[in-house]
């Protein structure tokens, strides 16, 4: 019963605020730390419960007066008022009930990589760029690139950057997978659409103490930047390359004039990777069930399709088209794919916990 679950909450959060109080956790910094983070944590469930409770007691109260002479009519104004809210309540409580993604309040490193399609390839991923910047500006969010291999026929064929906001992985966490996309290309003179793809990694952004890499495990080698880069290219050894060993992940820096920078930068997407694949792994040996509730994007699979002639965008995975392509890529409106993905998702965890 969903009264007797919410129970627990309130009654943990009362056992809290005897122990906050105690001389015991007032003297264990530590402790009390841990403590309120908990509270903190289940607050939001215990003051829907609260609220939940009491709307359960006076509409239980309210039957009761209907047969009353001179009460009754009252009651059951009340009962009109009272009783629409129960499901909007325990539709919110079934949400703060669902398993909270350990990542979703990170910060991520977002990577694009032009794939098959050659120059259209690199060119979308330009586009798609520029639209998820803008997305990040409706957001408030700021951007800051990390490392960027440009295409010689405009676009990118690699881009990384870190995205940095409130709650940046939990709405860009289902981008991750491959890109289609279909139009004519500038120099097309038939007119035929060509299919290019392009794919996008998304890497929650992580603390040293959550990745430890070992020094043994590294290869850095230090070369001369290349491609478009301003005066700096080619007259300093400032770009960085390293490989981790292991896992023959390669990280490249060049945007910087420092090498000591681009250094810096190019660990931390390391570190990012890295995390990335130890909670891949983790999700896949947990299985197929566990995998489902965490909810990533798949990486390998075509997510979504962006068909210009149409002015369409499709994304696969809950069969969503929208022929909005224009505004959604120019104004950076990515929130009218990104909301109902969310909401499928939250859907999917509700019906897999049992709520």
């Amino acid at each position: 019963m969903l009264q007797n679950k919410l129970q627990t909450f309130i009654d943990r959060n009362d056992e809290i605020n005897n122990q906050l109080i105690s001389e015991e956790v007032i003297s264990d910094i530590k402790l009390m730390t841990k403590l309120s983070k908990e509270q903190a944590s289940i607050a939001p469930v215990v003051n829907k419960a609260k609220e939940y409770i009491q709307l359960i007691e006076d509409i239980a109260d309210n039957k009761l007066l209907l047969e009353d002479s001179e009460l009754g009519e009252l009651a059951k104004e009340e009962l009109k008022e009272l009783e629409p809210q129960k499901p909007l309540i325990e539709e919110e409580i079934k949400l703060l009930l669902l398993p909270t993604d350990p990542n979703d309040a990170k910060n991520i490193y977002l990577e694009l990589r032009a794939g098959a399609g050659g120059d259209e390839a690199a060119i979308f991923v330009g586009d798609l760029f520029r639209s998820y910047l803008r997305y990040a500006e409706n957001n408030g969010w700021k951007v800051e690139i990390m490392n960027q291999n440009n295409s010689e026929s405009g676009g990118y064929k690699e881009i990384v950057a870190l995205f940095k906001g409130d709650h940046v992985y939990s709405k860009l966490k289902f981008e991750g997978g491959t890109h289609r996309v279909q139009r004519v290309p500038d120099t097309e003179s038939q007119g035929r659409v060509h299919t290019s793809a392009i794919t996008v990694a998304v890497m929650p952004e992580v603390d040293d103490v959550e990745i430890n890499i070992s020094s043994t495990d590294l290869k850095i080698d230090v070369m001369r930047a290349s491609g478009n880069g301003g005066q700096s290219v080619n007259t300093t050894d400032s770009a960085v390359r390293i490989t981790h060993l292991p896992t023959g992940i390669v990280v490249t820096n060049q945007d910087q004039k420092s090498q000591h920078k681009n250094r810096d930068k190019a660990m931390k997407v390391l570190k990012a990777r890295l995390f990335d694949l130890e909670n891949k792994e983790k999700m896949e040996k947990e299985g197929a069930e566990r995998k489902e509730q965490v909810g990533t994007g798949d990486r390998s699979g075509r997510i979504r399709t962006y068909n210009y002639p149409q002015n369409r965008v499709s994304d696969h995975r809950i069969n969503l088209t929208l022929y909005r392509l224009d505004y959604i890529m120019n104004d950076g409106l990515l929130n009218e794919i990104i909301d109902p993905l969310m909401a499928d998702h939250q859907a999917r965890l509700i019906e897999a916990n049992g709520l």
